[in-house]
């Protein structure tokens, strides 16, 4: 008798928090598209890039908005866990695109480097500052929001594309007062460098997922001392925990038990622990005895009891 729990929490903020992406999302996307015409027209790398990086708290915010809506949806007989896999391939997609937008970036300001250029500085302070006004507005607005995981992690790219405008509007003053036109390739590289840190972040997190790692917030060492600890259960064998989404994780395991009959009061324990403890709400669960797992790991022949 194998058993399986599939049960969710229902979050009474996601609502809030879902219109806070989103209205965050207009409102960065907006702006990112004023910079790179701002850019283009006073001929600015620092304000392209950081464009870029707005960009990609957008990308952020709009996979966190969209992960929201997707995780309504029912599995269905051909996605037996659901779309959370949807956020993690979005992720991917996110970053091997902005890494080619650091490439851009990294490309151009060299060559600027080596070949300077005009650039118009006060036109680069003005945009810079309202960009810097536009991320303390966004800033502001997530951090009076529900503190979930995509509120965080978008939440930390603000605060990242804050520095950004830091440099841009740094890049347009001391051009206005010195006209030394190289701090803004030197600002790009340096801006470029934030985005790429981040973007190498997010895709070791994202790789982990696909390759179904142990999540970092749970140790399979002690999922197994404590289900141990559980009356009834003598042993834990063949746990694997992976990952559904960045907030979804599921666990499977053969338990070893004193005696099949209990499995009905043993198994919900389990499930209260796991859930509680770990927030782990997707597990399978199968039931042996001692003498199963004997004979299968010795003989090969004893299956574990089913019904």
């Amino acid at each position: 008798m194998t058993a399986h729990q599939h049960s969710h929490g229902h979050n009474h903020g996601s609502g809030s928090s879902t219109r806070i992406l989103i209205f965050s999302l207009v409102f960065t996307t907006a702006f990112a598209g004023v910079e790179v015409v701002g850019g283009l027209w006073a001929n600015s790398l620092a304000l392209i890039a950081d464009a870029g990086h707005m960009i990609t708290d957008s990308l952020s915010l709009g996979i966190g908005a969209f992960a929201a809506w997707l995780s309504q949806r029912r599995a269905s007989k051909r996605h037996t866990y659901g779309f959370a896999r949807a956020e993690t391939i979005g992720a991917l997609v996110n970053t091997l695109f902005m890494l080619g937008v650091v490439a851009w970036i990294v490309i151009a300001a060299l060559d600027r480097l080596t070949a300077p250029v005009e650039v118009g500085g006060v036109l680069v302070m003005v945009v810079a500052f309202i960009g810097l006004l536009v991320n303390v507005v966004v800033a502001w607005m997530l951090m009076r929001g529900e503190k979930n995981m995509n509120v965080r992690a978008a939440l930390l790219h603000v605060m990242g594309d804050l520095a950004g405008s830091v440099a841009a509007l740094a890049s347009g003053v001391v051009i206005y007062l010195t006209g030394w036109v190289l701090i803004d390739p030197l600002l790009s590289l340096f801006i470029s460098v934030l985005i790429g840190f981040a973007s190498i972040t997010v895709l070791r997190d994202v790789l982990h997922v696909l390759m179904e790692g142990t999540p970092k917030s749970v140790d399979p060492t002690e999922v197994t001392r404590t289900l141990r600890l559980i009356d009834g259960v003598r042993d834990v064998h063949h746990l694997h925990i992976w990952s559904l989404s960045s907030s979804r994780h599921a666990l499977s395991a053969e338990i070893e038990v004193e005696a099949l009959e209990a499995w009905d009061v043993i198994l919900p324990r389990l499930q209260q622990v796991l859930g509680d403890r770990f927030d782990l709400h997707h597990s399978t669960l199968q039931p042996q005895t001692q003498c199963s797992t004997v004979r299968a790991e010795s003989a090969g022949n004893c299956h574990s009891s089913d019904s």
